[in-house]
């Protein structure tokens, strides 16, 4: 009886033993087949954060969450072209279903690493003009997503009414982004047309901005500022500069404007995010073909205003200006 109750009980291990052993390798295996998402961001910074946290949380609403319905690989180049080009190089080598860039470099790095793995952009203000795709409309390849087109025109407006009396304004971006060049450019050309005089200066890298922005706050009345990931990793020394010369600073993207800048008609940031998230979901669930996906964007831009810089600065902001805000 004692040698039957034995064996009953190392048969009852044996059996324990074996079922947890095979739900450890179902469990590996269904790990393993989970789709990754590789989602490569250039740097941190407010902008980019919101973007990224909008993206996980789209794809979480989608039912694409971490560990359970995908596997997501998180890179983060902290501003170092080497690191772009070796993490696009590590989501290519894991079989990613999918690759999302955050920031023009970002999206660059990965469209150069694969013409095969789709791509998803994430804030990337003119994809075409980049050179990521053939069209806007018809992308043609592995690759569409959402732009980040700021309403240039739209915001020099906003500095006319804030600052009638302004005659010259200064236009600051980083000389190594596609990015800022090109809204840089449309930037001068909208000014010039509204009767201002320009003054242009670049930075190559944050270790310039604090001199580059000094001397251009010397010169003008105001200083405008694209959505551009140099200057804003460097925006509280931008804004010490500016500042310094009493001149208030109009940027492009919305957390500028939390960080000191005095107001932007600018796109919100975790919504471009949430937008990309989405369009992410579509491809995994293959109901989107990037070939055929045109680039999508926001509809339209929200007034956002920096009050208390507004009142260390002197400038009254006009009632309409306020209504308008309340009313959006």
């Amino acid at each position: 009886m004692k040698k039957m109750i034995g064996f009953i009980s190392v048969l009852a291990l044996i059996l324990t033993f074996a079922f947890f052993t095979n739900q450890t390798k179902t469990n590996t295996a269904t790990k393993k087949d989970l789709p990754i998402v590789g989602v490569l961001q250039l740097t941190s910074h407010p902008a980019l954060d919101l973007i990224y946290e909008g993206i996980i949380d789209a794809l979480n609403e989608e039912g694409f969450i971490d560990g359970e319905t995908m596997t997501l690989d998180f890179q983060n180049a902290q501003g170092d072209q080497s690191n772009l080009n070796s993490m696009s190089a590590r989501f290519v080598s894991r079989n990613t279903a999918v690759m999302v860039g955050i920031a023009t470099p970002a999206a660059q790095a990965l469209a150069n690493s694969s013409q095969e793995i789709p791509i998803i952009l994430g804030a990337v203000s003119n994809p075409e003009e980049a050179g990521l795709v053939a069209n806007n409309e018809k992308p043609g390849g592995n690759i569409t997503g959402v732009s980040d087109l700021t309403p240039i025109k739209e915001q020099f407006e906003l500095i006319k009414e804030l600052l009638p009396e302004a005659k010259k304004i200064g236009i600051l971006y980083s000389s190594s982004e596609d990015n800022s060049i090109v809204q840089a450019k449309q930037a001068a050309e909208i000014a010039t047309a509204m009767g201002y005089e320009t003054t242009t200066l670049t930075v190559s890298s944050t270790n310039d901005v604090s001199q580059v922005s000094s001397s251009l706050a010397s010169q003008v009345d105001a200083i405008w500022v694209p959505t551009d990931n140099t200057v804003a990793s460097a925006m509280n020394t931008l804004i010490a500069a500016t500042d310094a010369n009493h001149i208030p600073v109009f940027p492009a993207v919305d957390t500028m404007v939390e960080e000191g800048g005095l107001a932007t008609i600018g796109l919100n940031q975790y919504e471009l995010g949430k937008l990309t998230g989405q369009m992410t979901a579509a491809v995994l669930k293959c109901e989107s073909d990037p070939a055929t996906t045109p680039v999508q964007y926001l509809e339209q831009g929200e007034i956002i205003l920096n009050e208390e810089k507004a009142k260390e600065l002197g400038i009254s902001i006009p009632q309409t200006l306020l209504d308008q805000m309340a009313n959006q």
